[in-house]
């Protein structure tokens, strides 16, 4: 049997999904056709940039945060220079005001919210987005979980490149 045509249809359905959710023309669906790479990094280098972090991230299961992100996968990447999709792309995200890709169509709300993503920022965003800003176009519902935020949240500081200060 050929799984080709199978798979294909599986990703489309995905990517339809997800931005069937979300406000029309918020983002561009097309990844660029050679997105740079992030460079590789070893399990102990991730671990030492992780152990440079602020507690509680720090404490962070890196491998329980990547599982949180593949709720996320669908409409954000984090490579430099990869695509918006439905979402933002989210390398760099830390220390950016928010709205601040300019080829990314973000609500009213995050326009006009004046905040500079931090991890504390992400942490209540990630509890429930439309709670902590009203007028959102994410319709992610959020994670209840304490821990998987946290651990959410170091995983993509240190697969983003965030610079410890």
């Amino acid at each position: 049997m050929r799984y080709g045509p199978v798979l294909a249809a599986f990703a489309a359905l995905g990517v339809a999904a997800c931005s069937q959710a979300q406000d029309a023309g918020s983002g561009t669906a097309a990844a660029p056709a050679s997105a740079p790479e992030a460079p590789t990094l070893s399990d102990a280098e991730k671990q030492a940039i992780l152990a440079s972090y602020p507690a509680p991230y720090n404490t962070a299961d890196l491998a329980n945060g990547e599982a949180k992100f593949a709720l996320c996968r669908s409409c954000h990447t984090i490579a430099p220079g990869g695509a918006n999709m439905t979402g933002p792309n989210l390398h760099g995200v830390f220390g950016k005001a928010a709205a601040a890709n300019p080829d990314y169509k973000y609500s009213d709300a995050l326009k006009a919210s004046g905040i500079t993503w931090d991890a504390n920022q992400l942490y209540q965003w990630l509890a429930n987005p439309k709670t902590f800003m009203p007028g959102t176009k994410m319709t992610f519902a959020g994670l209840n979980d304490s821990k998987d935020r946290i651990d959410l949240i170091g995983w993509l500081m240190v697969e983003t490149g965030h610079k410890a200060k």
